[in-house]
Formats: structure tokens, sequence, C-alpha cells
């Protein structure tokens, strides 16, 4: 029965024993050489594995499309929406058309704002009544 090793041999050791044939024996090694090569072999491992930087979860991409998603379904639905800027402002109407930037809002009274993405806090829907 053969004896258990808890490290990765390395690869010389796995060489030695492929070139094993029962006329040539392979050379004794002493067991401080062993303890060296299982440790070289742990290194040679965690060398080979990936860079920690690719373990870890990458950062989500800058732009997914669901915002231009929602744009686009709240614009063709004519959704009333209530926008609340920075400053606690809220203006109520739709959207009538978005870029990168700004988007274009059309309210009830036949005015038009071009509000800057940037000093939207959030918005939602209008509950009807």
């Amino acid at each position: 029965m053969s004896e258990r090793k808890l490290f990765r041999p390395n690869l010389n050791q796995y060489r030695r024993s492929r070139d094993y044939t029962p006329t040539k024996q392979a050379p004794r090694q002493k067991e401080n050489d062993g303890y060296k090569e299982n440790n070289d072999s742990t290194q040679q491992s965690s060398s080979s594995s990936p860079p920690p930087s690719s373990r870890h979860r990458q950062p989500p991409p800058e732009q997914t499309g669901h915002e231009n998603y929602y744009y686009v379904k709240q614009t063709t639905n004519k959704c009333q929406l209530i926008i609340v800027l920075n400053d606690g402002e809220e203006i109520r109407g739709w959207i009538e058309w978005y870029d990168k930037n700004c988007i274009k809002i059309h309210t009830h009274t036949d005015q038009n704002y071009l509000i800057f993405k940037h000093s939207i806090k959030y918005i939602t829907k209008e509950k009807q009544a």
C-alpha cells in the first residue's frame, strides 16, 4: 500500500515515477529534502493560480442599458411622473425625450423643463386618484 501525501508532489517526482522500471531504482531522498520539495510544490501551485484581482467580483459596467430601457418605456407610455430634484423641488409631468446627460419633461401647464440627470434625486410614478 502506498503512502498518502498531504501535499501535491512536484513535477520531478512524477517524472521519476514514470521513468521507474524494476531494473532501475529511483535515488532515495533525505527527509529534509522531501520537505523542501513539498514546500516548493505549494509555492509552485500558488504561483500558477490566477492573480488575486481576477478572483474578486468585477465592478459593474458603466452602461447596462436599464436606464435607457426605463426612459423608453416611460416615454412611449407617457406615464405621469414625479421628478424630485436634489434641492427637494418636485416636477410633475411626462418625459418627452432624453439623452446621455439630461431629460426633457412636459408638464400639465404646457411648460417644458430640461433637467440634467445629475440634479435628479429620484423619479417615481404619480399615483392615479
